[in-house]
C-alpha cells in the first residue's frame, strides 16, 4: 500500500494534480477581469499551469517517474485547461467559438480511439510532435489573448484560423497514428 501511494504522490503527479486545480482559478480570473493588471494576473497563472505541464513531463522521463495515474493526468489537465480556456475566451471572442467542435471531436476521438486500443493491449508511444506543437500554440495563443484583450478583431480571426489549421494538421496525424499504413502503436507490456 505504501509503494502505491508513492506512486500517485510523485512530484510529476503533483504538478498535474496542481494544473487541474488551476482550472477554476484561470477561469474566475479571466470571467472576473477588468483592468490590464487583472487580464496579466490571468495570463500569469496560465502560463505557470503551460510551464508546469512542460516540467511534469521532462521531471517523470528522467526520473523515471512515469505511471499510470500521471498518464491520466496530464492529457486531463491540458485538455480541460484548452477547454475551459477556449469557451471563456469565445465569451468575448466569438469567433473562438469555431474552435470548440473540432477541438470536441479531435479529443474524443483520441480518447475513444486510445481506449479501443488500450483494451487490446496497444496504445501510442507519446504524444506525437504536431500534436505537441498544436497544443503549444494554442497555449501561446490563449496567454496572448488573455494578456492582451484589445488584440484587433483581425488578429483574433488569424490566430482562430492558425489553431484550427493545427487542430486540423493534429487531428489528422492522430488518425494515420491509428490507421495509417505506418501506424505508431505499440503493443503494451
Amino acid at each position: 500500500m505504501q509503494n502505491r501511494k508513492l506512486k500517485i504522490w510523485t512530484v510529476p503527479n503533483v504538478l498535474s494534480f496542481i494544473r487541474i486545480l488551476l482550472i477554476p482559478v484561470c477561469v474566475v480570473l479571466y470571467l472576473k477581469a477588468e483592468t490590464a493588471r487583472d487580464y496579466i494576473v490571468t495570463g500569469a497563472v496560465l502560463a505557470a499551469s503551460c510551464i508546469t505541464d512542460m516540467f511534469d513531463g521532462m521531471i517523470a522521463r528522467k526520473f523515471n517517474l512515469i505511471t499510470k495515474v500521471g498518464q491520466f493526468l496530464d492529457p486531463v489537465a491540458d485538455k480541460g485547461t484548452q477547454f475551459a480556456m477556449i469557451i471563456c475566451l469565445a465569451v468575448k471572442r466569438p469567433v473562438l467559438w469555431s474552435i470548440i467542435p473540432l477541438f470536441v471531436i479531435k479529443e474524443c476521438f483520441q480518447f475513444f480511439v486510445g481506449l479501443y486500443h488500450y483494451r487490446r493491449g496497444k496504445m501510442l508511444n507519446g504524444a506525437l510532435f504536431i500534436g505537441k506543437i498544436s497544443t503549444t500554440v494554442l497555449f501561446l495563443a490563449m496567454i496572448a489573448l488573455i494578456v492582451f484583450p484589445q488584440i484587433p478583431q483581425w488578429g483574433v480571426t488569424l490566430i482562430t484560423v492558425v489553431c484550427l489549421g493545427l487542430l486540423i494538421a493534429s487531428f489528422v496525424g492522430y488518425i494515420l497514428a491509428y490507421y495509417g499504413k505506418n501506424k505508431k502503436i505499440y503493443d503494451i507490456e
